[in-house]
This record gives structure tokens, C-alpha cells and sequence, in this order.
């Protein structure tokens, strides 16, 4: 039985449906010699498919443990594998794997920060992106300008942008000076730059950005900007459940008995910090003559950045979903906007 290509490459494992249908649509793809058109379905496994004249494999990869990563993307890197001009990539600090490759869940544009997740399984990440699903965003945003009940209440009704009505599930103040006013938003979708472009309509300018929450999977407060974090299988199996997929039974994770939870905890955050030392390391030495040097993020978080707003759900490599909720809190405010659906 024949299947759409681009199903059938995400199920092997190189890259989201969406992705690739992009792929598809800019002539990358071929089949058997020939630039593979959008809707193509493959009727045989064993077809020479090539993206961008390199060969790759249609055949699904069953045996590949399903892995999940949070990153803590800084602002200033590009969410794309390769820049022509050697900016910095979401792609250049994660782990190199075998036999796979990770696929980004969504997009950040590169002065947002925040939390993305990354995963081997390109179906995982595209049910998660999926505006069917309503999978569950939530952002800490500073805005510029004066912000009112009326626009809070319209943010929360509905706006109509040029690509169609929009809105925040949730808007709840966070504190603020003057005309800078700081909110946590929800949003369950993930349209191009839809939390600007929502602010932007209340006349109000979005001076940072950054996502703090994925579905029920939180930024650790202690993931350094550039750092990652391998989900433990209880939180790859609630993104699973969340979009009706199978639960996975294996991990590439260390839980032997001996290694502690207290020991794991102290070795992961060693380690990342290393990764993300040895990173910065490279792209601040010397570049060689011909090559340019790639472009670094010079923003610095303000202070309690990491903080978020009391909710239940998991911190990023803290353990169950749906559990007591982060650590950090919105601090108490009085006669301030906060709308709820």
C-alpha cells in the first residue's frame, strides 16, 4: 500500500512532515532520478530517494528508541540546520547521534528565547506541531506601551490577523514599571510570530520573548542558555499520550539503582555546562582566514527570567508530568489586568 513521501520519510526519520513537505515543495526531494511534486506517493521502499543529491533511506526505523531533548535556545540563533552566512544554529550544541538526526517541534524566531524541543521521531514532532492537536505554549513576554482591560479582553476574544482570527488562551499579568509591563501568555498553536503580531495589534511593542512551557513540559530554572536536557522516559511518554501515539518501553537514559537520582542531577548539570563551555569555546576562537566566524547572541536574561507562573506540570528532566508544578512563581500583583477564557 502506497503512502504520501513525505509521511514516509518523517516515519524513517528524517525530518517533521511539515518539514519536509517543504523540502518537497522546493525541488530538494527526487525519486528514482526525478524531483519528487507535493501529494507523490511512494510505491516502493526500496526507490532511490534523495534530498539535496544525498541518498537516504525511506525505510521506517522501528528499532529507534523514540528521545526527546529540551533546549534552552538563547536569542540570536537561527532555528534551521545550516546558515549560509554562519550564524549560529539551534543544531550546532546538540549531542551528535547515530543512525538518526533530531527534529525540531516548532519554531523560535531568532530574538525569541526559551524552550524547544527536539526529538528522533518525526511523527512525535509532527503531531505536537499540529494545529489539531492544541498543544498548550506558554510564553513570558515584556511589552512596551500602555495595556488596558479592553485590550487584555480583546487578546483573549479574538483578533483577526492576516492569516486569520488568533487569540491567547490565557493572559495573566506579572508585574511591570511605567509602560513596560511584563505577562505570561498561552497560546495553542504555533503560527509565525502570532505572539507579536497579537501584542502588535494592541498597539503595544514586544520588547522580549521567551517560551517557558510546552505542553506540561517546563524550562528548567536550572538550564543554563545554550544547555540541553534528555526528557526521562515518563515525560517522552506523556508527549506520546498527549498526541496518541504509543508509549515507548525503552530509554537511552542511565536508571540503574546505582546511579542516584542525586548523582544524575549533579553528572547532567556538570556535563551540560561543560557542553555549553566547550561550545562557546569554539565559536569565540580565532576563525580561519576565508571562513566567517559565526554571529554570537549578545542578549543577557534579566534577572528571575527563568521564574513562571504557578501551574501544575513538569520542569524539563524533573520527572512526572502533571506533577507539583515548576519552581518560581508570578509574584502577587493588585488592580492588574488578568483574563482568562
Amino acid at each position: 500500500m502506497s503512502e504520501k513521501l513525505q509521511k514516509v520519510l518523517a516515519r524513517a526519520g528524517h525530518g517533521s512532515r511539515r518539514e519536509l513537505e517543504a523540502l518537497i515543495r522546493a525541488g530538494r526531494v527526487s525519486v528514482n532520478g526525478k524531483v519528487a511534486a507535493l501529494g507523490e506517493r511512494l510505491e516502493d521502499e526500496s526507490a532511490v530517494v534523495r534530498i539535496d543529491g544525498h541518498t537516504v533511506s525511506a525505510k521506517a526505523q522501528e528499532e529507534v528508541v523514540c528521545r526527546v531533548l529540551a533546549y534552552y535556545k538563547p536569542e540570536g540563533e537561527l532555528c534551521t540546520r545550516h546558515d549560509p552566512d554562519g550564524r549560529r544554529t539551534v543544531f550546532d550544541r546538540l549531542p551528535k547521534i547515530r543512525g538518526s538526526r533530531w527534529i525540531s517541534v516548532g519554531r523560535l524566531d531568532a530574538n525569541t528565547s526559551g524552550l524547544l524541543l527536539f526529538t528522533t521521531d518525526g511523527e512525535l514532532a509532527n503531531r505536537l506541531m499540529h494545529p489539531s492537536r492544541q498543544v498548550e505554549r506558554e510564553y513570558l513576554v515584556r511589552v512596551f506601551g500602555e495595556v488596558t482591560e479592553d485590550k487584555v479582553r480583546n487578546l483573549v476574544r479574538g483578533v483577526q490577523l492576516d492569516d486569520g482570527l488568533a487569540r491567547f488562551e490565557d493572559v495573566v499579568y506579572a508585574g511591570g514599571e511605567g509602560m513596560n509591563h511584563t505577562f505570561y501568555v498561552v497560546i495553542n498553536e504555533g503560527r509565525n510570530r502570532e505572539v507579536r503580531r497579537l501584542w502588535e495589534s494592541q498597539e503595544t511593542t514586544v520588547s522580549r520573548l521567551k517560551r517557558v512551557r510546552y505542553g506540561d513540559i517546563f524550562l528548567d530554572k536550572k538550564l543554563p542558555r545554550g544547555g540541553w536536557m534528555e526528557l526521562d522516559l515518563k515525560q517522552v511518554n506523556y508527549l506520546r499520550e498527549l498526541v496518541d501515539l504509543r508509549p515507548e518501553d525503552e530509554t537511552m537514559l542511565d536508571v540503574s539503582k546505582d546511579n542516584t537520582s542525586r548523582k544524575r542531577e549533579r553528572s547532567r548539570s556538570q556535563k551540560i555546562r561543560r557542553a555549553v563551555r566547550r561550545h562557546e569555546e569554539r565559536v569565540t576562537a580565532p576563525a580561519p582566514k576565508g571562513r566567517r566566524k559565526p554571529t554570537a547572541a549578545t542578549n543577557k536574561p534579566s534577572s528571575g527570567e527563568h521564574g513562571s507562573r504557578a501551574k501544575a506540570g513538569t520542569a524539563a528532566g524533573k520527572g512526572q508530568a502533571g506533577g507539583k508544578g515548576r519552581t518560581g512563581g508570578r509574584p502577587a500583583q493588585k488592580n492588574t489586568p488578568r483574563t482568562r477564557k
